[in-house]
């Protein structure tokens, strides 16, 4: 296995920064990494259940990155340490006076890894998705921003880390209006991440995953088994 990889340019590590800082927002622990065939899967978690108890559904994000050259990675790093390399990398390129229009090649070197993640165990499918009617952006924003508000007003101040899982379970799990078998969690992450724009966004579907995809990165929801529709 590797231990680092090599993005094209600038361009693509400011993207990357910029990605795993709004995830940071939402969820500050791992980050899951895997490289294939030169391209780099980068998926952070916005919400997973705890326990057999815990209702929350896996929602995940994911953004790819082209790399220059094939590198074979799956590891789970600290997000804050991994953030850190990234920001001396941006640093140390901007001193250099490199030429921003032209690509210039930087290596990253991955953090030590994690072994202790739940969610990292869940690993969506690579294939076998089946396309389904798209899903407006709207709909997911609205859904978000009424959860959002909801958490808000309903969590009590200086809540305990229990009332608080049990909200946030009872408003991101359920159904968004109109697309039922996708949990409010689902417009949470796309709009935390800034994937939702104006274009209609696309729906997949293989087993208990839905996979929510525009151009700025994609959103997959692994459903808890009592909720799954036949």
């Amino acid at each position: 296995m590797s231990t680092s990889f090599t993005l094209p340019d600038a361009a693509s590590l400011g993207d990357l920064r910029t990605y795993l800082g709004r995830a940071t927002r939402v969820e500050d622990g791992s980050v899951r990494l895997i490289a294939d065939s030169g391209v780099l899967a980068v998926y952070t978690a916005i919400l997973y259940p705890l326990g057999l108890l815990d209702e929350l559904p896996t929602v995940l994000g994911l953004r790819t990155f082209a790399l220059t050259q094939p590198a074979e990675i799956d590891a789970v790093v600290p997000l804050q340490s991994f953030q850190e390399r990234l920001r001396v990398l941006a640093e140390e390129h901007d001193a250099d006076g490199a030429d921003p229009t032209r690509g210039t090649p930087i290596e990253v070197e991955l953090p030590l890894g994690v072994h202790t993640v739940t969610w990292a165990a869940i690993s969506p499918p690579r294939g076998g998705w089946v396309p389904m009617p798209d899903v407006s952006a709207e709909l997911l924003h609205r859904a978000a921003v009424a959860g959002i508000d909801e958490v808000a007003d309903t969590v009590p101040a200086n809540a305990g880390e229990s009332i608080v899982r049990r909200v946030r379970s009872e408003v991101w799990g359920r159904p968004i209006p109109g697309v039922e078998h996708l949990p409010a969690g689902a417009g949470f992450a796309a709009e935390s991440l800034g994937f939702l724009g104006t274009e209609p966004v696309r729906l997949f579907e293989t087993g208990p995953w839905s996979r929510l995809t525009t151009s700025r990165g994609h959103v997959l929801v692994k459903r808890r088994a009592w909720t799954l529709h036949s």
